[in-house]
């Protein structure tokens, strides 16, 4: 029995081999694994000892011989390939252990070079991965150092041999690891084509997602989940750390993600508050604390069992608020240690970190359909003082103006059809979802109840008529932003200079589905 060893990661090898060692085996290995092999008293093969030629071209080539491959990849119970092999001298090899060069973390290292990331494209590696798991029937192939335990357990179990079932799982971690490592490849390619700009929208998308873990459950009990990431993006949900409380479920991370995406869309203290990814109260302030108390006093009865999202660190200030609410998870930059002490003494909370809170959104956003997926650019539009319009014979003040910024941000976020309702940096009502624009704005001044009058309103789409207005007014809301651009806009600016509101369009329509 010979096994072939050349491994970029030598987390365990020694152990490893020498465990196959006692099972019979010997081992061939190359370069820099025959090395550490020696060094822990193990009998090495050189890999030119095999082939007849020497390591070449800086590494380069190696293993690219028929003597390896022939090994790897003849029929053991076909007599016309066994004749082949001894024809030409050719060796069976019984297990390969391999691990790739690492592309991965060398193209995420800060300032790296395209020659650099080509030269840590591996090719001799994943030839011997893809014949050995073709022919998994004789051979086994190991990609992991997390199961050298299991092979030798099998090994042990089965007198020296590692049984058919071990075998082929195997053999598709092997596939999988190839294919995982080709898509790296290809999408770093695309993303530094030389002379070309890339495509944000490719002909052809290999999407590479890693399993991190089942989750509870998903939307609903009786339905399972997993939660999958891609490993190599740089920003987003992939980089949170769960310091505490169960294990995360379908919703929970979706309402994260949706809480993150509010808050961090303000630079001062901001806290949203979520239920089914629609915020039921937003704020901003001069300290988390007072932001988060404008949050949660915005809808105190929508916030039980509800996401958090914080832009900022949780103090212990904000914490003790917190604490007074059964509450599903946090996310935020990150806890001080008084918060963390406090908070966690719920055994159940979720707290959730996510450092790089800030970093910039991907080129393209997906959502996954039955049979495909769809792309689109991020709804990251700036909208500058500049674009925005008065349309009424009222202005704005200044405190209206920064309200309906706030507001008009916020109705980002929120499902369509969205109305949202704000007051001193406070949301006070928002309407999500509907299927009208007017119920929307219903909802919305129902949420409110009395702490309507000097509010503003943003729509996320224009108004079809101008009744949305004429709902507006009664309740003392003095100015409205919205995208503008319905045939019937003068309907609307005329029905808010007859209430003396002000109305601003921005040109931007901030639809959500």
């Amino acid at each position: 029995m010979r096994a072939l060893i050349s491994v970029s990661d030598k987390t365990g090898i020694q152990d490893f081999a020498k465990g196959l060692v006692a099972q019979g085996y010997s081992i061939i290995s190359t370069g820099g694994t025959a090395n550490v092999l020696r060094d822990a008293g193990i009998n090495v093969i050189a890999i030119d000892d095999v082939t007849g030629f020497p390591e070449m071209m800086d590494g380069r080539v190696k293993t690219l011989h028929p003597n390896i491959h022939g090994g790897l990849l003849a029929r053991r119970n076909d007599p016309n390939h066994m004749a082949a092999a001894e024809a030409h001298g050719i060796s069976m090899i019984d297990m390969v252990v391999v691990n790739l060069y690492p592309f991965e973390s060398t193209i995420q290292k800060q300032g790296v070079s395209l020659a650099e990331a080509i030269e840590n494209i591996d090719i001799g590696g994943p030839s011997m991965l893809r014949s050995a798991a073709k022919n998994f029937e004789s051979v086994a192939v190991v990609v992991s150092p997390t199961r050298y335990g299991d092979v030798l357990a099998n090994l042990v179990e089965n007198k020296g041999q590692v049984s058919n079932g071990m075998r082929q799982a195997l053999a598709l971690e092997a596939f999988q690891h190839t294919a995982n490592y080709d898509t790296v490849i290809s999408n770093y390619l695309a993303e530094n084509q030389s002379g070309n700009q890339p495509s944000v929208f490719p002909e052809t998308i290999a999407p590479v997602l890693k399993k991190v873990t089942d989750l509870r459950y998903g939307e609903n009990p009786h339905q399972s989940a997993a939660f999958y990431t891609y490993s190599h993006s740089p920003t987003g949900l992939n980089h949170m750390v769960q310091r505490h409380g169960k294990e995360l479920s379908y919703n929970n991370i979706v309402d994260l993600e949706a809480a993150w995406h509010i808050v961090r869309e303000f630079k001062e203290p901001a806290v949203a508050i979520i239920k089914h990814t629609n915020p039921c109260g937003v704020a901003i302030a001069d300290s988390l604390r007072l932001a988060y108390k404008k949050a949660y006093e915005a809808d105190t009865v929508s916030a039980f069992g509800s996401i958090i999202g914080c832009n900022q660190p949780v103090d212990v200030e904000t914490a003790t608020l917190m604490a007074d609410l059964f509450v599903e998870a946090i996310i935020a930059p990150s806890f001080t240690d008084d918060a963390f002490e406090l908070l966690s003494k719920k055994a159940a909370i979720r707290l959730v970190e996510l450092p790089n809170f800030y970093d910039e959104e991907p080129q393209s956003i997906v959502k996954y359909v039955q049979g495909g997926m769809l792309l689109q650019s991020p709804d990251n539009l700036i909208m500058n003082d500049d674009s925005l319009e008065v349309v009424t014979k009222r202005r704005p003040d200044a405190n209206e103006i920064q309200d309906l910024k706030f507001a008009f941000a916020i109705c980002k976020h929120v499902k369509s059809n969205a109305i949202v309702l704000v007051k001193n940096g406070q949301s006070i009502g928002i309407g999500a979802g509907q299927m009208s624009r007017i119920e929307a704005v219903e909802i919305a001044i129902k949420k409110a109840g009395s702490n309507t009058q000097g509010a503003v309103c943003a729509s996320d789409a224009f108004f079809p008529f101008g009744d949305s207005v004429e709902a507006l007014a009664p309740h003392g809301v003095r100015a409205i932003i919205q995208p503008g651009g319905s045939k019937r806009d003068q309907d609307s600016i005329d029905a808010s200079n007859a209430h003396d509101m002000a109305m601003v369009m921005t040109g931007i329509r901030h639809f959500k589905h």
